[in-house]
């Protein structure tokens, strides 16, 4: 047996042939090198975004929608509101894409006509709701106190009020028009985007940059705009994108019962209404393309909600 002196030397470091190794020299700026691009907070919400099939597919149907309701009846030979009696329940042809309906206008025309008065009115209706709700809200949850009870209390005695029975009201006292379905959907509408925006604002003012902006004698307006909101802008978003096909619906329901938009113009509504009498005698296409596109609609936005939902959630961000 050999000794415990030449088994050490057998295997000292000394011993070992220098090829074996391939000596690598570092740079010290390699060690403080990031693994991983750099992604800002928007960048990585698009990023989990696009990995959301469902809700890419929404995205895309309603940058479709947007651009068929400005250019397609712009594209369309016919007019929204020309009516042809004699072409009257023609079948979807090479013709009329969509058919036409009991006064033969053309439906392709008229369904796309319907999309800008049903996304205009989505849009207005959540524009608005953001605005207010985001102005009480935001003042309420700051000032909080005294300011705070009695602005809440004025939203508990809102959002206790029946939101249709309160649409239908104003539409009977002032009269169907777009401007009232905006005023009537908005009148109460933003109270759910003021409560959202309070629970994200008590629980952002306490945050160490909030303070920080206080003891350096920040006025609250700026403090509000600066620090507040743009950390509340996730869930706004996503409320946001609730509203708007919220806000759809109730403009279709509203036309169907003859209290939103009056014939002859075009809505989605207005369509389904006219297409009772004709689906009895088997004409499909005037009540399938409306609804189709009113069911669609409302789907793309639900499930645009919920992939910004998730992309926006700062606790799934890796």
């Amino acid at each position: 047996m050999k000794p415990a002196n030449e088994m050490k030397a057998a295997h000292s470091p000394s011993q070992i042939p220098d090829e074996w190794f391939n000596r690598k020299d570092k740079d010290s700026r390699e060690a403080e090198a990031v693994s991983r691009p750099s992604l800002s907070y928007w960048q990585d919400a698009w990023k989990r975004l696009v990995k959301n099939k469902m809700a890419m597919l929404g995205l895309i149907f309603l940058v479709l929608l947007t651009f068929m309701a400005i250019f397609g009846p712009i594209l369309s030979p016919y007019e929204v509101n020309k009516q042809d009696l004699p072409s009257q329940y023609q079948p979807p042809s090479a013709e009329n894409w969509f058919g036409t309906d009991n006064a033969g206008r053309d439906v392709f025309t008229r369904t796309w006509y319907g999309a800008r008065i049903s996304l205009f009115v989505g849009l207005m209706a959540a524009i608005i709701d953001v605005t207010v709700g985001i102005i009480w809200g935001g003042i309420s949850g700051y000032k909080g106190g005294r300011t705070d009870n009695v602005m809440m209390r004025i939203i508990e005695i809102l959002y206790g009020l029946p939101y249709l029975l309160v649409v239908i009201l104003l539409l009977v006292v002032l009269g169907p028009s777009l401007s009232t379905i905006i005023i009537a959907l908005t009148v109460t509408g933003w109270v759910g985007m003021a409560r959202i925006v309070r629970g994200q604002v008590l629980q952002i003012k306490n945050y160490e940059h909030v303070l920080a902006s206080r003891s350096f004698g920040a006025k609250s307006s700026r403090i509000i705009r600066k620090n507040l909101l743009p950390n509340t802008m996730g869930p706004i978003i996503v409320q946001m994108t609730l509203t708007v096909p919220s806000a759809i619906f109730a403009e279709a329901f509203l036309s169907f019962i003859g209290l939103g938009i009056q014939a002859p113009y075009a809505s989605w509504g207005v369509m389904a209404n006219d297409a009772l009498g004709g689906i009895i005698s088997g004409n499909w296409w005037t009540l399938f393309f409306p609804a189709f596109f009113i069911s669609f609609t409302m789907f793309a936005f639900n499930v645009l909600g919920d992939g910004l939902q998730d992309a926006l959630d700062p606790k799934l961000r890796k």
